[in-house]
């Protein structure tokens, strides 16, 4: 039976995989769990729990706010705020546990519940699944004043908006800006306006009005198409997409060409390596960065510390080596100065602040890396587990890669979720990377079929 949780929580369509009762289930079973652990000792736990607006999720956040309260845990609820809203709210309220119900980037039908530890940090593997071991065992039910009890504070979003803010210094840091925000009809319809705002920036919002059934809609950081055309047609310095719950950010320069989470990664380092605050002139990426990203980092003396794919993987090496930036090509960004997880609005007001202080376009900017062209093939319905072991795939693999020499690079990637295997190459012409993914594809589809 595959593992319930993911590398992003548990996700389903809402209803179907995601019921009401499992909702209730893995939250009485995180409760048991972190209260074993001792993360209660001593106080009566409380737990934060947030959600993005999909429709879904007012049932979803019902169901969990009923398991927790119903395993003795004191509920606070803050409504739609953005997952790193979330994080940050459990660590500045000293919450004992977070849950955050979205499915990011995923369409409307999905949703997603993902629990935070103290600290606004993300559950270890090890506690997941011993979450998920528990679901369904009896328990010994609080009776009495040991039940929780539950509390709305929707006004909490302003210390997240006023931190968001205060990550720049003083206010007004961005006058004189003209920027598009693409709020992708999710839980930064509110936030990201309200800190580019207060930074003095002047702000077109698009893509703000979520009904519960719009959320990325062709919108968002997954349909780039909206703000590229609504940043020509504004004449707006810049734009920034964010995805459902605003974990990530992709950009458009003033021309309408997309600046990828390579590009936005590689301006951060830089910035922060000229101010001194990289420690150990170190960025974390991951696997599927591209070539041109590494390439870019060496030239300016940056080392890139490799993960697996995954901003868990990515916060992973950042907390075990002290690194201050690290992120994904899909625009997830983790500062750790001011954030535990990827957060799109903060990782915008930054680039937008790089842009002021330098005086450059990011046009300008984003040129600090030249991307190579990559191509990427999603190879169905094949044994997944198979894809490093194969000897006929991994000599393909290899040939392909000394074909390629190093002007190019290979990478197969299991998906965390599904039969998919990911065939990922890098090349000198998309002519050349489109015709060694194919081949290596074929292989792939060949050798590893279920």
């Amino acid at each position: 039976m595959p593992r319930l949780f993911g590398t992003d929580g548990v996700r389903g369509k809402a209803n179907v995989d995601l019921t009401a009762e499992l909702a209730l289930e893995l939250s009485v079973a995180a409760a048991h769990v972190l209260g074993e652990s001792g993360a209660f000792e001593g106080h009566r736990p409380v737990a934060l729990v947030a959600r993005d607006p999909r429709a879904s999720g007012e049932f979803l956040e019902s169901a969990v706010v009923a398991g927790l309260a119903s395993a003795g845990v004191d509920v606070i609820r803050v409504g739609v705020v953005p997952t790193p809203g979330a994080a940050f709210l459990v660590n500045h309220l000293n919450a004992d546990l977070g849950v955050m119900l979205s499915a990011s980037h995923n369409p409307m039908p999905d949703n997603g519940i993902k629990f935070f530890a103290r600290g606004g940090v993300k559950l270890d593997d090890y506690l997941e699944d011993m979450i998920e071991a528990r679901l369904g065992q009896e328990w010994e039910r609080p009776t009495g004043e040991r039940v929780g009890r539950v509390s709305d504070r929707p006004e909490l979003v302003e210390a997240y908006v006023a931190h968001l803010v205060s990550s720049l210094g003083a206010e007004g840091s961005l006058h004189g800006l003209k920027v598009v925000l693409d709020c992708a009809n999710g839980a930064a319809f509110m936030t990201g306006p309200a800190a580019f705002e207060a930074q003095g920036a002047e702000v077109v919002a698009i893509h703000a009005e979520p009904t519960g059934l719009n959320i990325n809609e062709n919108a968002g950081s997954t349909h780039m198409d909206g703000l590229q055309a609504a940043v020509r047609h504004h004449g707006a310095d810049l734009g920034f997409a964010f995805d459902g719950d605003a974990d990530r950010c992709l950009a458009v320069d003033a021309d309408g060409t997309i600046v990828d989470g390579d590009q936005i990664l590689a301006i951060l380092a830089l910035a922060l390596k000229q101010s001194g605050a990289l420690h150990s002139d170190t960025v974390v990426a991951t696997v599927m960065s591209n070539l041109g990203f590494f390439q870019a980092m060496q030239a300016h003396g940056i080392r890139v510390d490799q993960t697996k794919v995954g901003d868990r993987y990515v916060l992973e090496s950042m907390n075990a080596n002290g690194f201050a930036l690290g992120g994904e090509q899909s625009g997830h960004v983790i500062m750790s100065e001011f954030a535990t997880t990827g957060d799109g609005v903060l990782t915008a007001l930054h680039v937008a602040a790089q842009v002021i202080s330098s005086g450059r376009s990011l046009a300008e900017l984003g040129a600090v890396m030249t991307r190579l062209p990559q191509v990427m093939i999603n190879v169905r319905d094949v044994n997944k587990a198979r894809a490093g072991i194969d000897p006929e795939v991994n000599s393909a693999v290899t040939a392909a890669s000394r074909e390629l020499g190093s002007g190019g690079r290979v990478l197969l990637r299991p998906s965390g979720t599904e039969p998919v295997v990911r065939v990922m190459v890098e090349a000198g012409t998309t002519e050349r990377a489109t015709e060694v993914a194919e081949r290596l594809a074929s292989v792939v589809r060949e050798r590893l079929a279920l």
